[in-house]
């Protein structure tokens, strides 16, 4: 029995598994052939939407307002997914408020919907309303009318909620 278990781990060693790893999909994206995905950009296609309504029903969609802060006048990278290589859709100013919905697993990104430039630090909203100061039925993805995305949890401080 053990010269048995031997022969097989020895045949097992002596294979080439450089094949096997050029026969796999990428996992992200099954069948796709591995020269038309190159792995170093392909996390700078993906989108995640903010979600919302995380706190239930009987909360805000939104659970909290968020200020950019300690961002210098480049402003602050609003990314169309929680990480860096993630495509850039916008950037807020030092000051700029937007309502915190969702963060990531490792905490690092926070999921924000801004209010419109003109009305972002206007008493009450101003003219827009962006769907997330009043409840939602359940977890869902954002969908209103208002820019939302992914930003450095580290670039902004609660001021509500």
């Amino acid at each position: 029995m053990r010269s048995i278990l031997s022969l097989i781990l020895l045949l097992c060693a002596c294979s080439d598994s450089s094949d096997v790893l050029e026969q796999l999909p990428n996992s992200s994206i099954a069948g796709a052939p591995r020269d038309e995905m190159p792995e170093t950009r392909l996390e700078a296609r993906i989108k995640r939407a903010v979600t919302i309504g995380e706190d239930g029903p009987r909360l805000d969609a939104c659970g909290a307002m968020g200020q950019v802060v300690r961002v210098g006048p480049s402003g602050l990278a609003m990314r169309a997914a929680p990480f860096a290589e993630a495509e850039e859709t916008g950037r807020l100013a030092e000051g700029a408020r937007a309502h915190v919905c969702t963060r990531s697993l490792d905490q690092k990104w926070l999921g924000i919907v801004v209010p419109p430039a003109a009305d972002a630090n206007a008493a009450g909203g101003g003219g827009i309303d962006c769907g997330v100061s009043s409840p939602v039925e359940r977890k869902q993805p954002y969908d209103g009318p208002c820019m939302s995305g992914w930003v450095s949890s580290a670039s902004i401080r609660l001021v509500a909620g």
